[in-house]
């Protein structure tokens, strides 16, 4: 595969270092910062500012910088979240989450178009469906991805193990864990909570932000420019912002993309209850924040290793079959999330729901984003930021009502976005065995000459 390969490692090896260092921050935040509930209010401030980025940011980003250098600069946005956790306080905490936040949008737009482009251009070579190449791909880029989890994670479990105080656990606060956590009835509020000192969090805090730096520096020196020229092309021949500006907004009179929205803010949700609500009500009030780290770990590396493989594997099932293997896994967990006492005697059985939740979101992130390739694949800029937004959606709400909900309730918004989202998902695919992607682009082409040509004129 040549330099096309090398690009896609390129690229996923700078996403595993900068995820390496927010992903194990993101972890952290509701148990590591749960003071006024400032971990996941700039958790929500995140998501908010990457929706407010996807309405117009990404278009403008790739087309004047390039997919490459739009990767770089909001790369540098996420090492200033990481310098802002050094002292965390509202002051600091808050404006380098709306950076980040700006940020973040164009990054996972550029990284995705990016990578599709980039299995359209093999595909060509090899004379074979872009698609497979395409899902071949992500399936690279997810396994190396979602390994930062185990990294990043481990860091941070390493260096808080070397804490020499660790608050003790009763057994009446071991009852408000798990679904029975609830903010206005849990009178323990964040007792069990064993906060580490301040040497260990600049120890962690500062690797965070060299290994940031890093992620940076790789990408910048020796990722391809594959769109130097189309770059430079619209820079002398610049479209007018306001449409630039709407080009996400537009991309919604697609019926099947309005279909997607629930489906895509799923993925904000469960991963948003992760990392919000099971690492604090489940995993640090049974056992502690040491363990947080080591439940993640878990979590990356089943979400790695499933992550290639459902990528080999699409090709032979399908994407509807994997689909529905998310959504029966995620079904499952969700459940037994009701039904379970969190105790530190059934350690084993943290890492089971990890592991599980892992294997989901593999799913999730695979596959929807290979879905999003294949049936956007002429808007892939106005797509992909849909894709961003709708997702931090999700994750704006689920971080927004962290502090004052109960974790049961959280686990019915849950599972009712799952369901809604895969029904109205099946909607999509029915469409598409009707009228498959390249007939109804083909259409679109033939309705919208009329109009070209008037604008000639």
């Amino acid at each position: 595969m040549g330099s096309h390969l090398k690009n896609i490692l390129i690229v996923s090896f700078g996403f595993l270092l900068l995820f390496t260092a927010y992903g194990g921050l993101q972890s952290l935040q509701s148990s590591l910062n749960a003071d006024q509930g400032l971990g996941t209010a700039s958790l929500s401030v995140i998501y908010g500012a990457i929706i407010l980025s996807s309405m117009f940011l990404p278009p403008i980003l790739i087309k004047n910088l390039g997919r490459k250098w739009t990767i770089v600069v909001s790369m540098g946005c996420y090492v200033a979240y990481s310098l802002g956790n050094l002292y965390p306080s509202w002051e600091t905490l808050i404006p380098t989450s709306i950076i980040l936040g700006l940020g973040g949008a164009p990054l996972w737009s550029a990284k995705c178009t990016y990578l599709t482009i980039s299995g359209n251009m093999q595909g060509k070579k090899e004379n074979k469906e872009g698609r497979d190449i395409i899902n071949q791909y992500f399936g690279i880029f997810f396994l190396i991805f979602q390994s930062s989890a185990v990294w990043g994670n481990l860091m941070s479990s390493l260096i808080f193990e070397l804490a020499d105080d660790r608050a003790s656990i009763t057994e009446e606060q071991l009852n408000h864990c798990g679904a029975a956590d609830c903010p206005v009835t849990n009178v323990t509020g964040n007792s069990t909570i064993d906060i580490p000192p301040d040497s260990l969090r600049y120890t962690l805090v500062g690797s965070y932000v060299g290994v940031g730096v890093l992620s940076v520096i790789l990408v910048a020196v020796f990722l391809d420019d594959l769109d130097k020229e189309a770059a430079q092309e619209f820079r002398d021949n610049r479209q007018p912002f306001f449409s630039v500006f709407l080009a996400t907004f537009k991309h919604l009179r697609d019926k099947r993309q309005i279909l997607l929205i629930p489906m895509t803010m799923h993925s904000g949700f469960e991963l948003g209850f992760l990392a919000g609500d099971y690492n604090k009500s489940y995993v640090t009030c049974a056992l502690g924040i040491r363990y947080v780290g080591y439940s993640m770990i878990c979590f990356g590396a089943t979400n790695s290793l499933f992550s290639i493989a459902f990528g080999k594997l699409s090709r032979y099932t399908g994407r509807i079959a994997l689909f529905a293997l998310g959504t029966v896994t995620n079904l499952s967990c969700i459940i037994a999330l009701f039904l379970w006492k969190p105790h530190p005697d059934d350690i084993a059985v943290f890492f089971v729901f990890s592991g599980l939740w892992g294997m989901a979101d593999a799913v999730w992130q695979t596959q929807t984003n290979a879905l999003y390739g294949v049936l956007f694949e002429k808007h892939m800029e106005a797509a992909f930021a849909n894709y961003r937004l709708w997702e931090s959606v999700g994750f704006v709400i689920a971080f927004g009502y962290s502090s004052y909900l109960c974790v049961d309730v959280k686990l019915y918004v849950v599972l009712a976005v799952l369901v809604v989202g895969m029904v109205l998902y099946g909607c999509v695919e029915y469409i598409e065995y009707k009228n498959p992607t390249a007939c109804t682009e083909n259409k679109l082409e033939v309705e919208e000459k009329p109009y070209i040509a008037q604008s000639k004129l």
